[in-house]
Protein backbone atom coordinates (compact mmCIF):
# COMPACT_ATOMS: atom_id res chain seq x y z
CA UNK A 1 0.00 0.00 0.00
CA UNK A 2 1.15 3.47 -0.52
CA UNK A 3 3.43 5.07 2.27
CA UNK A 4 3.97 2.45 5.28
CA UNK A 5 2.52 3.12 8.41
CA UNK A 6 5.86 3.70 10.02
CA UNK A 7 7.12 5.90 7.82
CA UNK A 8 3.89 7.93 8.60
CA UNK A 9 4.71 7.37 12.01
CA UNK A 10 8.07 8.67 11.60
CA UNK A 11 7.27 11.37 9.24
CA UNK A 12 4.47 13.04 11.38
CA UNK A 13 6.28 14.75 14.73
CA UNK A 14 9.10 16.32 12.32
CA UNK A 15 7.08 17.22 9.29
CA UNK A 16 5.87 20.73 10.60
CA UNK A 17 8.65 21.94 12.04
CA UNK A 18 10.63 21.07 8.83
CA UNK A 19 8.15 22.67 6.31
CA UNK A 20 8.45 25.25 8.17
CA UNK A 21 12.46 25.35 8.28
CA UNK A 22 13.12 24.29 4.78
CA UNK A 23 10.26 25.36 3.16
CA UNK A 24 7.53 23.87 0.89
CA UNK A 25 7.92 22.59 -1.49
CA UNK A 26 10.37 19.24 -0.82
CA UNK A 27 10.82 15.90 -1.36
CA UNK A 28 11.87 13.71 2.04
CA UNK A 29 12.80 10.28 1.84
CA UNK A 30 12.90 8.31 4.81
CA UNK A 31 16.39 6.60 6.06
CA UNK A 32 15.14 3.84 7.74
CA UNK A 33 12.72 2.45 5.91
CA UNK A 34 15.20 2.51 2.56
CA UNK A 35 17.81 0.47 5.21
CA UNK A 36 14.77 -2.05 6.14
CA UNK A 37 13.79 -2.72 2.61
CA UNK A 38 17.45 -3.14 1.18
CA UNK A 39 18.33 -5.44 3.95
CA UNK A 40 14.99 -7.13 3.19
CA UNK A 41 16.46 -7.53 -0.07
CA UNK A 42 19.79 -9.19 0.65
CA UNK A 43 18.22 -11.41 2.84
CA UNK A 44 15.76 -12.70 0.98
CA UNK A 45 18.33 -13.17 -1.87
CA UNK A 46 21.25 -14.70 0.46
CA UNK A 47 21.17 -17.83 -1.07
CA UNK A 48 21.98 -16.82 -4.50
CA UNK A 49 25.39 -17.58 -5.47
CA UNK A 50 26.84 -13.87 -5.65
CA UNK A 51 23.81 -12.25 -5.48
CA UNK A 52 24.39 -8.50 -5.70
CA UNK A 53 22.40 -5.39 -5.90
CA UNK A 54 23.45 -2.91 -8.51
CA UNK A 55 21.01 0.23 -7.42
CA UNK A 56 20.01 2.04 -10.62
CA UNK A 57 21.13 5.56 -10.04
CA UNK A 58 18.57 7.17 -12.60
CA UNK A 59 15.94 6.61 -9.63
CA UNK A 60 17.12 9.08 -7.55
CA UNK A 61 20.29 10.59 -7.98
CA UNK A 62 21.39 11.99 -4.99
CA UNK A 63 25.29 11.31 -3.29
CA UNK A 64 23.26 10.64 0.02
CA UNK A 65 21.53 8.18 -0.96
CA UNK A 66 23.73 5.92 -2.72
CA UNK A 67 26.10 5.87 0.44
CA UNK A 68 23.18 4.49 2.14
CA UNK A 69 23.35 1.76 -1.13
CA UNK A 70 26.61 1.28 -0.71
CA UNK A 71 26.75 0.26 2.91
CA UNK A 72 24.11 -2.15 2.12
CA UNK A 73 26.75 -3.80 -0.08
CA UNK A 74 24.99 -2.33 -3.56
CA UNK A 75 27.02 -1.54 -6.69
CA UNK A 76 25.69 1.28 -8.67
CA UNK A 77 23.77 0.96 -12.68
CA UNK A 78 24.36 4.38 -14.30
CA UNK A 79 23.10 5.44 -17.75
CA UNK A 80 25.66 8.17 -18.33
CA UNK A 81 28.76 10.06 -17.51
CA UNK A 82 27.22 12.05 -14.32
CA UNK A 83 25.38 9.34 -12.85
CA UNK A 84 28.66 7.31 -13.51
CA UNK A 85 30.50 10.75 -11.74
CA UNK A 86 27.71 10.45 -8.96
CA UNK A 87 29.02 6.72 -8.54
CA UNK A 88 33.01 7.88 -8.29
CA UNK A 89 32.13 10.46 -5.80
CA UNK A 90 31.46 8.23 -3.31
CA UNK A 91 34.55 6.21 -4.03
CA UNK A 92 32.66 3.50 -5.76
CA UNK A 93 34.85 2.14 -8.77
CA UNK A 94 35.76 -0.76 -11.07
CA UNK A 95 33.08 -3.22 -10.88
CA UNK A 96 31.27 -2.09 -8.36
CA UNK A 97 29.55 -0.05 -11.29
CA UNK A 98 27.57 -0.61 -13.96
CA UNK A 99 27.68 1.26 -17.44
CA UNK A 100 24.63 0.40 -19.09
CA UNK A 101 24.93 2.02 -22.48
CA UNK A 102 22.28 3.74 -24.67
CA UNK A 103 22.76 5.15 -28.15
CA UNK A 104 26.57 5.68 -26.40
CA UNK A 105 28.64 8.43 -27.52
CA UNK A 106 32.94 8.50 -27.71
CA UNK A 107 32.78 10.16 -24.59
CA UNK A 108 31.08 8.28 -22.58
CA UNK A 109 32.92 5.22 -23.18
CA UNK A 110 36.16 7.14 -22.54
CA UNK A 111 34.83 8.28 -19.17
CA UNK A 112 33.74 4.33 -18.91
CA UNK A 113 37.53 3.31 -19.17
CA UNK A 114 38.75 6.08 -16.65
CA UNK A 115 39.46 5.04 -12.55
CA UNK A 116 39.84 1.76 -12.87
CA UNK A 117 37.11 1.30 -15.22
CA UNK A 118 33.37 -0.24 -14.95
CA UNK A 119 31.36 -3.00 -15.97
CA UNK A 120 30.37 -2.14 -19.97
CA UNK A 121 26.58 -3.92 -20.85
CA UNK A 122 26.67 -2.80 -24.74
CA UNK A 123 23.18 -1.98 -25.79
CA UNK A 124 23.86 -3.13 -29.56
CA UNK A 125 26.38 -5.38 -31.30
CA UNK A 126 27.95 -2.29 -33.78
CA UNK A 127 29.04 -0.80 -30.46
CA UNK A 128 31.92 -3.43 -29.94
CA UNK A 129 34.06 -1.68 -32.75
CA UNK A 130 33.42 1.75 -31.28
CA UNK A 131 35.41 0.63 -27.67
CA UNK A 132 38.23 2.45 -27.93
CA UNK A 133 39.84 -0.48 -25.49
CA UNK A 134 38.12 -3.68 -25.54
CA UNK A 135 37.95 -4.52 -21.39
CA UNK A 136 38.38 -8.09 -20.13
CA UNK A 137 34.82 -8.10 -18.53
CA UNK A 138 32.06 -7.30 -20.99
CA UNK A 139 28.48 -7.67 -21.11
CA UNK A 140 25.47 -6.99 -23.46
CA UNK A 141 21.69 -6.19 -22.92
CA UNK A 142 19.85 -8.84 -24.69
CA UNK A 143 16.43 -8.25 -26.46
CA UNK A 144 14.21 -10.99 -27.19
CA UNK A 145 12.22 -9.37 -29.52
CA UNK A 146 9.05 -11.55 -29.85
CA UNK A 147 9.61 -13.76 -27.89
CA UNK A 148 8.66 -12.09 -24.82
CA UNK A 149 6.32 -9.27 -23.95
CA UNK A 150 6.94 -6.43 -21.75
CA UNK A 151 4.74 -4.49 -19.90
CA UNK A 152 2.71 -1.01 -20.32
CA UNK A 153 5.66 1.20 -19.25
CA UNK A 154 8.68 -0.23 -20.93
CA UNK A 155 6.71 -1.53 -24.02
CA UNK A 156 6.93 -4.20 -26.53
CA UNK A 157 10.57 -5.54 -27.10
CA UNK A 158 9.86 -5.45 -30.84
CA UNK A 159 9.37 -1.67 -30.64
CA UNK A 160 11.95 -1.12 -27.85
CA UNK A 161 14.76 0.66 -28.65
CA UNK A 162 17.19 -1.55 -26.29
CA UNK A 163 19.68 -4.19 -26.28
CA UNK A 164 21.17 -6.42 -28.82
CA UNK A 165 18.60 -8.85 -31.52
CA UNK A 166 18.21 -12.47 -30.66
CA UNK A 167 19.64 -13.27 -34.30
CA UNK A 168 22.73 -10.85 -33.35
CA UNK A 169 23.73 -11.91 -29.46
CA UNK A 170 26.37 -15.03 -30.71
CA UNK A 171 27.83 -13.25 -32.72
CA UNK A 172 28.28 -9.56 -31.06
CA UNK A 173 29.72 -12.05 -28.01
CA UNK A 174 32.04 -13.22 -30.81
CA UNK A 175 33.02 -9.95 -31.78
CA UNK A 176 34.05 -8.90 -28.57
CA UNK A 177 36.27 -11.86 -28.00
CA UNK A 178 38.08 -11.01 -31.11
CA UNK A 179 38.99 -7.66 -29.48
CA UNK A 180 40.12 -9.34 -26.48
CA UNK A 181 37.34 -9.52 -24.10
CA UNK A 182 38.09 -12.97 -21.61
CA UNK A 183 34.72 -12.19 -18.96
CA UNK A 184 31.27 -12.41 -19.69
CA UNK A 185 28.03 -11.29 -18.76
CA UNK A 186 24.41 -10.97 -19.90
CA UNK A 187 21.70 -8.69 -19.08
CA UNK A 188 18.20 -7.85 -20.02
CA UNK A 189 15.39 -5.57 -18.81
CA UNK A 190 11.65 -6.14 -20.08
CA UNK A 191 9.38 -4.71 -17.74
CA UNK A 192 8.90 -1.73 -15.32
CA UNK A 193 7.15 -1.28 -12.16
CA UNK A 194 6.07 -5.38 -12.65
CA UNK A 195 4.10 -6.87 -9.43
CA UNK A 196 3.97 -10.44 -10.39
CA UNK A 197 7.31 -11.64 -9.26
CA UNK A 198 6.75 -14.49 -11.83
CA UNK A 199 7.25 -12.60 -14.60
CA UNK A 200 10.99 -11.76 -13.41
CA UNK A 201 11.57 -15.72 -12.33
CA UNK A 202 10.75 -16.27 -16.42
CA UNK A 203 13.22 -13.52 -17.24
CA UNK A 204 15.60 -15.39 -15.30
CA UNK A 205 15.17 -18.78 -17.18
CA UNK A 206 15.17 -16.93 -20.70
CA UNK A 207 18.41 -15.48 -19.18
CA UNK A 208 19.51 -19.11 -17.86
CA UNK A 209 18.25 -20.66 -21.75
CA UNK A 210 20.68 -18.02 -23.84
CA UNK A 211 23.73 -18.00 -21.43
CA UNK A 212 23.21 -21.52 -22.00
CA UNK A 213 22.90 -21.23 -26.18
CA UNK A 214 26.04 -18.80 -26.18
CA UNK A 215 28.37 -20.77 -23.98
CA UNK A 216 27.75 -23.74 -26.04
CA UNK A 217 28.22 -21.89 -29.82
CA UNK A 218 31.64 -20.20 -28.31
CA UNK A 219 32.86 -21.88 -25.49
CA UNK A 220 32.98 -19.42 -22.95
CA UNK A 221 31.10 -19.21 -19.30
CA UNK A 222 29.81 -16.19 -17.56
CA UNK A 223 30.69 -14.74 -14.51
CA UNK A 224 27.18 -12.89 -14.37
CA UNK A 225 23.41 -12.61 -15.36
CA UNK A 226 21.70 -9.38 -14.90
CA UNK A 227 17.72 -9.39 -15.21
CA UNK A 228 17.48 -5.72 -14.61
CA UNK A 229 15.46 -3.78 -12.94
CA UNK A 230 11.66 -3.64 -12.85
CA UNK A 231 10.11 -4.62 -9.14
CA UNK A 232 7.24 -2.49 -8.75
CA UNK A 233 5.81 -1.19 -5.76
CA UNK A 234 1.93 -0.35 -5.04
CA UNK A 235 0.86 2.71 -5.70
CA UNK A 236 -2.61 2.41 -5.31
CA UNK A 237 -3.78 0.98 -1.71
CA UNK A 238 -5.52 -1.75 -3.46
CA UNK A 239 -2.24 -3.14 -4.82
CA UNK A 240 -0.51 -6.27 -3.43
CA UNK A 241 3.02 -6.37 -2.88
CA UNK A 242 5.33 -8.12 -4.96
CA UNK A 243 6.11 -11.48 -3.00
CA UNK A 244 10.13 -10.73 -3.44
CA UNK A 245 10.69 -13.87 -1.24
CA UNK A 246 8.88 -16.14 -3.56
CA UNK A 247 10.93 -14.85 -6.87
CA UNK A 248 13.96 -15.58 -4.71
CA UNK A 249 12.75 -18.49 -4.18
CA UNK A 250 11.80 -20.12 -7.44
CA UNK A 251 15.18 -18.06 -8.94
CA UNK A 252 17.29 -20.01 -6.49
CA UNK A 253 15.58 -23.22 -7.84
CA UNK A 254 16.62 -22.35 -11.27
CA UNK A 255 19.90 -21.55 -10.75
CA UNK A 256 20.75 -24.41 -8.90
CA UNK A 257 19.05 -26.67 -11.59
CA UNK A 258 21.26 -25.35 -13.84
CA UNK A 259 24.51 -25.64 -12.28
CA UNK A 260 23.70 -29.42 -11.47
CA UNK A 261 23.53 -29.74 -15.16
CA UNK A 262 26.27 -27.29 -16.23
CA UNK A 263 28.61 -27.96 -13.40
CA UNK A 264 28.99 -23.95 -13.16
CA UNK A 265 26.25 -20.97 -12.60
CA UNK A 266 26.47 -17.06 -13.35
CA UNK A 267 26.47 -15.11 -10.43
CA UNK A 268 23.33 -12.94 -9.95
CA UNK A 269 22.45 -9.47 -10.48
CA UNK A 270 19.73 -7.23 -10.32
CA UNK A 271 19.51 -3.57 -10.78
CA UNK A 272 16.54 -2.34 -9.28
CA UNK A 273 15.80 0.82 -8.09
CA UNK A 274 12.05 1.90 -7.89
CA UNK A 275 11.46 -1.37 -5.19
CA UNK A 276 14.37 0.00 -2.70
CA UNK A 277 13.78 3.54 -2.76
CA UNK A 278 10.17 4.41 -3.98
CA UNK A 279 7.89 3.50 -1.36
CA UNK A 280 10.28 5.58 1.11
CA UNK A 281 9.89 9.51 -0.43
CA UNK A 282 6.93 12.06 -0.22
CA UNK A 283 6.62 14.90 -2.02
CA UNK A 284 5.16 17.43 0.55
CA UNK A 285 3.78 20.61 -0.74
CA UNK A 286 1.53 23.28 0.92
CA UNK A 287 -2.07 24.07 -0.71
CA UNK A 288 -1.79 27.95 -1.86
CA UNK A 289 -5.31 28.14 -3.90
CA UNK A 290 -8.93 26.91 -4.43
CA UNK A 291 -10.98 27.31 -7.53
CA UNK A 292 -14.26 26.12 -8.33
CA UNK A 293 -15.54 26.14 -11.93
CA UNK A 294 -16.60 23.64 -13.90
CA UNK A 295 -14.45 21.05 -10.96
CA UNK A 296 -12.85 21.82 -8.11
CA UNK A 297 -9.75 22.50 -8.05
CA UNK A 298 -6.51 22.89 -4.95
CA UNK A 299 -3.64 24.19 -6.00
CA UNK A 300 -0.88 23.44 -4.55
CA UNK A 301 2.92 24.89 -4.37
CA UNK A 302 4.71 22.22 -6.38
CA UNK A 303 4.06 21.47 -10.03
CA UNK A 304 4.77 18.71 -12.34
CA UNK A 305 8.28 20.05 -12.78
CA UNK A 306 8.92 18.05 -9.11
CA UNK A 307 7.08 14.95 -10.01
CA UNK A 308 6.27 14.36 -13.77
CA UNK A 309 4.97 10.75 -13.25
CA UNK A 310 0.70 11.54 -13.47
CA UNK A 311 1.33 13.89 -16.24
CA UNK A 312 3.54 11.74 -18.50
CA UNK A 313 2.16 8.46 -17.64
CA UNK A 314 -1.32 9.10 -16.13
CA UNK A 315 0.45 7.92 -12.87
CA UNK A 316 -1.19 7.33 -9.57
CA UNK A 317 -0.19 8.62 -6.38
CA UNK A 318 -1.81 8.40 -3.13
CA UNK A 319 -2.40 12.20 -1.46
CA UNK A 320 -3.32 12.79 2.06
CA UNK A 321 -3.82 15.91 3.65
CA UNK A 322 -1.49 15.97 7.21
CA UNK A 323 -3.46 16.01 10.23
CA UNK A 324 -6.67 15.48 8.58
CA UNK A 325 -6.39 11.63 7.80
CA UNK A 326 -9.24 10.48 9.34
CA UNK A 327 -11.55 13.43 8.20
CA UNK A 328 -15.09 12.83 7.03
CA UNK A 329 -15.41 16.36 5.25
CA UNK A 330 -14.32 15.15 1.82
CA UNK A 331 -14.38 16.60 -1.38
CA UNK A 332 -13.54 15.34 -5.03
CA UNK A 333 -10.97 17.76 -6.68
CA UNK A 334 -7.84 17.68 -9.11
CA UNK A 335 -4.85 18.43 -7.32
CA UNK A 336 -2.63 20.87 -9.81
CA UNK A 337 0.54 22.37 -10.14
CA UNK A 338 0.54 26.43 -11.99
CA UNK A 339 2.30 25.50 -15.00
CA UNK A 340 0.64 26.18 -18.51
CA UNK A 341 0.30 23.03 -19.45
CA UNK A 342 -3.54 21.14 -18.59
CA UNK A 343 -1.32 17.80 -17.71
CA UNK A 344 -0.02 20.06 -14.35
CA UNK A 345 -2.03 17.47 -11.97
CA UNK A 346 -0.95 15.40 -9.37
CA UNK A 347 -4.24 13.68 -9.03
CA UNK A 348 -7.10 13.90 -11.04
CA UNK A 349 -11.06 13.75 -9.71
CA UNK A 350 -9.60 12.07 -5.98
CA UNK A 351 -11.47 11.95 -3.31
CA UNK A 352 -9.56 13.96 -0.28
CA UNK A 353 -9.55 15.64 2.75
CA UNK A 354 -11.44 18.86 2.56
CA UNK A 355 -8.43 21.58 2.43
CA UNK A 356 -7.79 24.94 3.45
CA UNK A 357 -5.18 27.34 2.19
CA UNK A 358 -1.87 26.66 4.47
CA UNK A 359 -2.76 22.65 4.24
CA UNK A 360 0.03 20.65 4.13
CA UNK A 361 -0.36 17.94 1.31
CA UNK A 362 1.89 14.69 1.54
CA UNK A 363 2.23 12.96 -2.12
CA UNK A 364 3.21 9.31 -1.48
CA UNK A 365 6.00 6.89 -3.51
CA UNK A 366 8.24 10.14 -4.78
CA UNK A 367 11.38 8.41 -3.59
CA UNK A 368 11.76 6.99 -7.36
CA UNK A 369 11.40 8.58 -10.45
CA UNK A 370 10.33 11.96 -8.50
CA UNK A 371 13.06 14.78 -8.52
CA UNK A 372 15.33 12.60 -10.69
CA UNK A 373 12.88 13.26 -13.83
CA UNK A 374 12.21 17.20 -12.86
CA UNK A 375 12.33 20.32 -15.71
CA UNK A 376 12.39 23.26 -15.99
CA UNK A 377 9.69 24.04 -18.76
CA UNK A 378 7.63 27.09 -18.03
CA UNK A 379 11.11 28.13 -15.85
CA UNK A 380 9.65 26.44 -13.01
CA UNK A 381 12.52 25.37 -10.32
CA UNK A 382 12.99 22.33 -8.84
CA UNK A 383 12.64 21.41 -5.33
CA UNK A 384 14.78 20.75 -2.44
CA UNK A 385 15.55 17.00 -1.52
CA UNK A 386 15.43 16.02 2.60
CA UNK A 387 16.56 13.09 4.09
CA UNK A 388 15.00 12.47 7.35
CA UNK A 389 17.53 10.18 9.17
CA UNK A 390 17.49 6.81 11.95
CA UNK A 391 17.79 9.38 14.24
CA UNK A 392 14.86 11.37 13.37
CA UNK A 393 16.51 14.54 12.58
CA UNK A 394 15.97 15.78 9.16
CA UNK A 395 18.80 16.69 6.88
CA UNK A 396 19.22 19.18 3.48
CA UNK A 397 20.47 16.95 0.81
CA UNK A 398 20.21 19.07 -2.37
CA UNK A 399 19.46 22.70 -2.45
CA UNK A 400 16.22 24.16 -4.28
CA UNK A 401 17.16 25.63 -7.34
CA UNK A 402 17.26 29.37 -8.31
CA UNK A 403 16.64 31.87 -10.69
CA UNK A 404 20.60 32.07 -10.77
CA UNK A 405 20.92 28.66 -11.47
CA UNK A 406 18.52 28.92 -14.45
CA UNK A 407 19.79 31.84 -15.91
CA UNK A 408 23.55 30.27 -15.31
CA UNK A 409 23.88 28.79 -18.59
CA UNK A 410 23.18 31.95 -20.19
CA UNK A 411 26.39 33.15 -19.32
CA UNK A 412 29.08 32.20 -21.76
CA UNK A 413 32.34 33.88 -23.66
CA UNK A 414 30.89 34.72 -26.95
CA UNK A 415 31.35 32.71 -29.37
CA UNK A 416 30.62 33.37 -33.02
CA UNK A 417 31.22 31.50 -36.27
CA UNK A 418 31.23 33.13 -39.78
CA UNK A 419 29.66 31.13 -42.02
CA UNK A 420 28.87 33.22 -44.47
CA UNK A 421 32.52 32.28 -46.58
CA UNK A 422 32.48 29.31 -49.11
Amino acid sequence: MPMSASFKQRLAPVLEKASAHFGTPFHIYDEAGIRETGRQLNQAFAKVEGFREYYAVKALPNPSIMEIMQDLGFGFDCSSTPEVLLARSIKSDGEDIMLTSNNTSPNEFETAAMDGGVILNLDDASLVSKVPTMPELICFRYNPGPRRKGNKIIGNPVESKYGVSHDQIIDAYRAAMDRGAKRFGLHTMLASNELNYEYMVETTRMNLDMVSTISDALGIQFEFINIGGGLGIPYRPEDKSMDIDAMARETLELLEAFKQSHGWVPKFFMESGRYVTGPHGALVTKVINHKDIYRKYVGVDASMSALMRPGMYDAYHHIHVFGKEDSKDRETVDVVGSLCENIDKFAVQRDIAKTEEGDLLIIHDTGAHGHAMGFNYNANLRPKELLLREDGTVELIRREERIEDYFATLKFEPDLLDCSQG
